[in-house]
């Protein structure tokens, strides 16, 4: 039979342990909200199977390979692998457009010619779609496109590509 855990018993586990949990848990994952998270999980999942041990040195050690395991499930995880902190991408630049390049020169055209040439060439949409994310009639894209790709060829033009 699965021993019960009493209020008493919770309280002692969180002051006797969540301290170590949450050390352990920063260590391998360098963010306090993160190792919070795995001391909830940590004692989450004692109370939901609390178990009886044979020692309180036994006990600690649950403790801590069930933090320790929470923690490398976090690590490994593809939320973790796959999103940063909004202060870090922040932190990011915007890549450098090369001089010279046709990036340069799309730069140099109206932001409605450059864009919708950009998602046309670069991002591969059809007309059609671009339409449809910039909220105007396919016509209008069209000819934005026609009059972008005039524009663009007297840049060129004029700095020398064509």
């Amino acid at each position: 039979m699965r021993p019960t855990l009493s209020r008493q018993e919770a309280e002692r586990l969180v002051n006797t342990y969540s301290d170590l949990i949450l050390r352990l848990s920063y260590t391998y994952l360098k963010e306090t909200e993160d190792a919070k998270d795995i001391c909830q999980t940590v004692f989450l999942k004692f109370l939901e199977k609390p178990r009886a041990f044979d020692s309180p040195d036994h006990e600690k050690a649950w403790i801590i390979r069930s933090a320790i395991n929470a923690c490398k499930d976090v690590l490994k995880s593809h939320w973790r692998k796959t999103t940063v902190a909004l202060d870090a991408a922040s932190r990011v630049p915007a890549p450098e457009i090369p001089e010279g390049s046709l990036l340069a020169a799309l730069d140099l055209l109206p932001p409605k010619y450059r864009v919708v040439i950009y998602l046309y060439y670069y991002e591969g949409y059809a007309a059609r779609e671009i339409a449809e994310i910039l909220g105007r009639p396919a016509a209008t894209v069209n000819t934005q496109l026609s009059r972008g790709r005039a524009r663009l060829r007297r840049v060129l033009e004029s700095e020398g590509y064509v």
